[in-house]
């Protein structure tokens, strides 16, 4: 997962557990998709409440690999609110990074060529 993903994530944690219950939908789209690996959900299902087993969801998903943020918004079909906010979010952080692919380190900074 990308580095804006995970801030986007983690700027959004506290209204994702309001308001996402991942039981039913998003947990199995997840696992369908091979996000969540089957030990995954049963420790997440193993929660006590439901901002427990969304508060661990979003503790594992940062790790899931480079699909995990988009496989997280297509699970969100029953929270099209928060798959928009997290998407408006994600633009936003988009925008805010700056380009860092034209900088030039001075000369002492930059590594050398052999590496």
């Amino acid at each position: 997962m990308e580095a804006r993903d995970k801030q986007v994530l983690r700027s959004l944690r506290l209204e994702l557990g309001a308001e996402v219950l991942v039981e039913g939908l998003v947990l199995q789209y997840l696992y369908q998709e091979g996000i969540l690996t089957e030990n995954h959900v049963q420790e997440i299902n193993a929660q006590t409440t439901g901002l427990r087993k969304t508060m661990l969801l979003l503790d594992i998903l940062p790790s899931r690999g480079p699909k995990a943020f988009d496989a997280f918004l297509d699970s969100l079909q029953e929270f099209p609110w928060v798959r928009e906010k997290l998407k408006k979010a994600r633009k936003e952080a988009m925008t805010d990074l700056p380009a860092v692919a034209n900088v030039r380190l001075p000369r002492e900074l930059s590594l050398p060529a052999q590496l």
